[in-house]
């Protein structure tokens, strides 16, 4: 195991280098500058399409509004409460600007991926709209680029495993183990028969219990968060202070922490910036190319504010609590961390609240991702292995709850970039086409596109 871990080890840091954070920075950048800042600045007219999405225009197997709610089950999870925990941990309160920068930039990309996913989908041989990052690399780059779509479903599917299973289920089997005193095996077994349940009815039942659970629970949590926020009111001034001075000076020792140099706050920033809100991933398009949508940009701008609500709402409530609160000098990481600040600011309930939260957030991040690894083995092997695909998904999630948690966060951390490469690759090839999908949408009033006209067939 522990050369295993090794070799691991030293991929991440490979993967996790320099060209990454560039190729996410960098893609994201120049998608927001060729997009004009739109994504930024259309953030109203992206809530008023998602309000009106909740119910289908056009073909396709759950609404608009389930289309983000499916995408944001699997992004709203332990990223949110473990992952924003360790890059605080890890990078210290500046690694919190970087998830700021990763998301503001990660609104265009997330915007680029539902157009593509929109524009380049097609029908599988169940009548179901199947897309992604690898369709639209088939059907928008040609044959000659077909071995990078297969690229990202082999790393999809087996990446699945370890940032929307086991990281999930294992997060939820610690931190009900820790606050409940519940075996782990035990809450290996409840999840099984809970996922079953959802996902031997497709993606129609994955929407529908996303679209319900995924709004409730997160306006609970943000509800609590602002008040942990209220509680240290007086100590929001200095906590901002730290997040932006850290981002670009070292964070010195102090108490509990370690200290942290200006690289890890950006690697930490980032890394964790992602894998909260999966920008760039690839992940999220998958959901929203089975929106029943009038077209490509109208599905894009409801799929931009998945980014806006998982890491510029979310994710900075629970990292100015931890950083307002004290705790982040308290040595905790993880859910642990997060778990602490709430404690201290709402004792005897705030632990209990962090573990349902993280247990639901959790429960509904095995949900999406298992619609995303079932599309990337749909791809590669066809609609046969559909149902072993399930089957096996259910099974591991057992192994997930009771294995080593620091081997599956590196592994999923790492699976998480091999998956980004294929699909910012194909972003920045297919630019021309969602600045020209956009560009026409907006001088004609947004009456450019009819359902499904860009469809592949």
């Amino acid at each position: 195991m522990e050369a295993l871990n090794s070799i691991v080890g030293a991929i991440n840091g490979v993967v996790w280098g320099p060209l990454m954070l560039v190729l996410i920075l960098g893609v994201g950048f120049f998608l927001q500058v060729g997009l004009k800042f739109m994504p930024i600045l259309r953030i109203g007219t992206g809530f008023s399409l998602l309000f009106k999405g909740r119910e289908g225009q056009g073909e396709g197997q759950i609404s608009p509004f389930n289309a983000l709610m499916t995408s944001l089950s699997a992004t709203i999870g332990t990223g949110n409460i473990a992952g924003v925990a360790t890059a605080v941990f890890l990078g210290g309160p500046g690694a919190l600007f970087w998830m700021w920068m990763t998301a503001l930039v990660g609104m265009a990309t997330k915007y680029a991926e539902a157009v593509c996913a929109v524009k380049y989908r097609e029908k599988d041989e169940l009548g179901n709209y199947v897309g992604g990052p690898m369709y639209y690399i088939k059907n928008g780059l040609g044959a000659k680029w077909a071995w990078l779509g297969v690229a990202f479903a082999l790393f999809g599917a087996v990446a699945a495993f370890g940032i929307g299973n086991g990281v999930q289920a294992n997060g939820v089997a610690q931190v009900l183990e820790a606050n409940f005193g519940l075996n782990t095996s035990v809450t290996g077994i409840v999840l099984m028969v809970l996922t079953a349940a959802v996902i031997l009815g497709g993606i129609t039942r994955i929407g529908a219990v996303a679209g319900k659970l995924v709004p409730f629970m997160a306006i609970v949590y943000i509800i609590a968060g602002l008040l942990v926020l209220l509680i240290n009111i007086g100590n929001i001034g200095s906590a901002l202070s730290l997040v932006f001075t850290h981002a670009f000076t070292p964070s010195a020792a102090e108490g509990g922490f370690a200290g942290a140099a200006v690289w890890a706050a950006i690697r930490f920033g980032v890394a964790r910036g992602v894998f909260s809100n999966e920008a760039g991933l690839g992940s999220a398009p998958i959901a929203h190319a089975a929106a029943e949508t009038k077209g490509p940009v109208n599905q894009g701008l409801i799929a931009m504010l998945g980014t806006f609500i998982d890491t510029i709402i979310v994710c900075s409530i629970t990292g100015l609590a931890i950083i307002a609160s004290g705790a982040w000098t308290s040595g905790e990481s993880g859910a642990a961390l997060t778990s602490a600040a709430f404690e201290l600011s709402l004792p005897g309930i705030g632990g209990y609240l962090i573990a349902i939260a993280l247990s639901i957030f959790a429960f509904t991040t095995i949900l999406g991702w298992s619609f995303y690894g079932e599309k990337c083995v749909e791809f590669l092997l066809g609609v046969k292995s559909l149902l072993p695909y399930r089957v096996l998904w259910i099974v591991m999630i057992y192994f997930g709850a009771t294995a080593d948690l620091g081997f599956i966060w590196l592994l999923a951390d790492t699976l998480n970039a091999m998956m980004a490469i294929p699909n910012l690759i194909a972003l920045a090839l297919l630019s021309p086409i969602v600045f020209k999908l956009t560009k026409e949408f907006f001088a004609s009033g947004g009456k450019s596109e009819e359902p499904d006209a860009t469809a592949a067939e």
